[in-house]
C-alpha cells in the first residue's frame, strides 16, 4: 500500500480497498458460519441416529431374550431399518433364537450374514456358531472347513475343542486325539483334558 499524506486519501484508499474486496470478505464469512452450523448439525443428526440405533438395539435384544411371541418380527424389522454395528450383533441373538426354535437353517441363515461383518471378532464368533449348526446336521465336513476359516490365536483353543468334538463324532479318533492335544497346548482346560483322557486307545 502506498504511503498516503493526508487522512482523506487514506480514508479514500479504505473505502475503495472495500469496495473491491468487501463482497469477497461478506461472501466468505457466510460460507465459513454456514460451514460449522452444517457441521454441528450433521454432528448431531449423528449423534442422534446413534442414540436412536441403540435404543431400538436394547429393546430388541430384550424382546429376544424375553422370548417375546413378535421378537423375532422385531429383530427383523430392526434389520431392514438399520445397518452399522449393531446390525451383527441383532443377527447373532436371532441366529441363537432360531437355535432355541430348533430352526438350524434359519439360524445359520443369520450366521453366515455375519459372517460379512467388517469386525473380526464377530466373524470369528459367527464361524464358530455355524460350525456348530454343521454338526448338529450331520454335515461334518462343511462344520471343519468352517473352522479352518477361525485363524485367531485366542479362538485356537476353542476351535480344535470342537474340530476335536466333530472328528470324534464322524468316528475319526486320532484326529480328535490331535485336536484335543492342540487345544490343550493353546490353553489348559480340565474339560478338554478329561475328553482327550477318555479317547478310547
Amino acid at each position: 500500500m502506498d504511503v498516503y499524506t493526508t487522512e482523506e486519501q487514506q480514508v479514500e484508499a479504505i473505502k475503495s480497498w472495500w469496495r473491491e474486496n468487501g463482497k469477497a470478505i461478506f461472501l466468505g464469512a457466510v460460507i465459513g458460519l454456514g460451514g460449522l452450523y452444517g457441521w454441528r448439525y450433521y454432528q448431531s443428526e449423528q449423534e442422534t441416529s446413534r442414540e436412536q440405533a441403540s435404543e431400538a438395539y436394547m429393546q430388541v435384544v430384550g424382546s429376544l431374550a424375553a422370548g417375546d411371541a413378535e421378537a423375532q418380527e422385531k429383530a427383523t424389522a430392526f434389520l431392514q431399518s438399520h445397518d452399522g454395528a449393531y446390525t451383527a450383533l441383532v443377527e447373532l441373538q436371532l441366529a441363537k433364537s432360531f437355535v432355541e426354535a430348533g430352526d438350524l437353517a434359519k439360524a445359520a441363515e443369520q450366521l453366515r450374514s455375519v459372517k460379512t461383518a467388517k469386525d473380526d471378532a464377530l466373524k470369528a464368533t459367527a464361524t464358530v456358531r455355524l460350525a456348530r449348526i454343521e454338526a448338529q446336521q450331520g454335515n461334518f465336513d462343511a462344520a471343519l472347513k468352517e473352522l479352518d476359516g477361525v485363524t485367531g490365536d485366542s479362538w485356537k483353543p476353542q476351535v480344535e475343542e470342537l474340530r476335536g468334538d466333530i472328528e470324534l463324532r464322524k468316528g475319526d479318533t486320532n484326529a480328535a486325539r490331535s485336536a484335543y492335544a492342540a487345544s490343550i497346548a493353546a490353553a489348559s482346560n480340565p474339560v478338554v483334558q478329561m475328553k482327550l483322557d477318555n479317547l478310547p486307545q
